[in-house]
């Protein structure tokens, strides 16, 4: 598998480099025109325009669910570490998604800035940095998903040789080829818009960095940006919910063939608080992306606040989705909160 991403990656290499060739001749005319080019020493994040005087007000529930994600992400992450019993490849996953979630949820920092300081200045490097942040946890927060899709299938459809075929070693090699295939490809984003000359305005109509957001403020043709942009999120994404589509569907045949109704009511709740958490993330991200890129007239307020609540909500949403509701976690938790007690009492 990670061969297949080594080849995609020499694949797109000769397209990206004769797109960097073709913006290295299109800066050099322009400076031969004198044409103002520049790159930009920082950017100015336009926030939630037209609601400056609430901003304080609604500061107050994105800090608490930022201060809420970090808690519960956390508390999960210690509680499958510290107990030997939950070191299995389904709590593996939960701990993995939450590290994820606690590096998505963080880039909100960004807007808590914004709200509380009014600071909207951000270097050229920290946009293009927090721009790949933005899309990489995504995409991250995608594979895992699509990976714990492919966990509860192996569980429910044979579950006799759940831990033979989930394997540490294979776990970790999946997780590890997702990585590099997040990785390679969101690449692209950063690169080729480091690339664009820019001369006109610096204002991003956004609250963080956002690749097209950002690329279309270039004073050159962006399609070649857009086309690598929706192919390096078409990789990712649309894959991924193909997958975790087909891995539901399966299960759903899998509990219908044994003709339980308690089965079949225990994975319809199972799948449906699942199918809702995911069903929040895609349509947010296909939202934002489809507005951009199809130019679409909707209410600047309502676009950026699709895409701030898109980082926070998710981080949110998982522990309680697929940890709280887990009777395990829910024991071990206890468990390890009692027997610290008890060891500081005994001290």
């Amino acid at each position: 598998m990670c061969m297949i991403f080594f080849y995609l990656a020499l694949l797109c290499s000769p397209l990206i480099h004769n797109y960097c060739f073709y913006l290295d001749r299109k800066t050099t005319s322009m400076s031969a025109l004198n044409t103002s080019y520049l790159r930009p020493k920082e950017f100015i994040l336009s926030g939630f325009t037209g609601m400056e005087s609430y901003q304080a007000w609604i500061s107050i529930p994105f800090c608490a669910m930022y201060v809420l994600a970090l808690v519960a992400n956390f508390l999960i992450i210690y509680t499958v570490k510290v107990n030997h019993s939950l070191h299995t490849p389904m709590y593996i996953l939960l701990a993995t998604l939450s590290i994820v979630d606690l590096a998505m949820s963080s880039l909100t920092i960004q807007i808590l800035k914004i709200f509380w300081f009014n600071q909207r200045a951000i270097a050229f490097e920290a946009c293009l940095f927090q721009l790949f942040c933005v899309h990489f946890f995504s995409s991250l927060e995608s594979s895992i998903l699509a990976v714990m899709a492919y966990d509860r299938y192996v569980a429910i459809y044979n579950p006799l040789r759940y831990m033979s075929i989930l394997t540490h070693r294979f776990l970790a090699q999946v997780l590890l080829s997702h990585f590099l295939r997040d990785i390679i490809l969101i690449c692209l984003l950063p690169i080729l818009t480091s690339r664009l000359p820019f001369c006109s305005s610096n204002v991003i109509p956004h609250c963080y960095c956002d690749h097209i957001g950002v690329a279309k403020l270039a004073c050159t043709d962006i399609s070649m940006n857009s086309y690598l942009g929706l192919f390096a999120i078409s990789s990712i994404f649309g894959l991924d919910i193909i997958f975790i589509t087909f891995s539901y569907v399966l299960i759903l045949r899998s509990v219908l063939k044994v003709g339980s109704k308690e089965a079949f009511r225990k994975a319809l709740n199972t799948c449906g608080s699942h199918f809702f958490v995911m069903l929040y993330f895609y349509t947010t991200l296909l939202f934002s992306g489809l507005v951009y890129r199809t130019g679409q007239k909707v209410l600047p307020e309502i676009h950026i606040m699709f895409a701030a609540l898109y980082l926070l909500v998710p981080p949110v949403l998982n522990p309680l989705v697929y940890a709280i509701r887990t009777k395990e976690i829910r024991h071990a938790f206890l468990k390890s909160v009692l027997n610290k007690s008890s060891n500081s009492i005994k001290q």
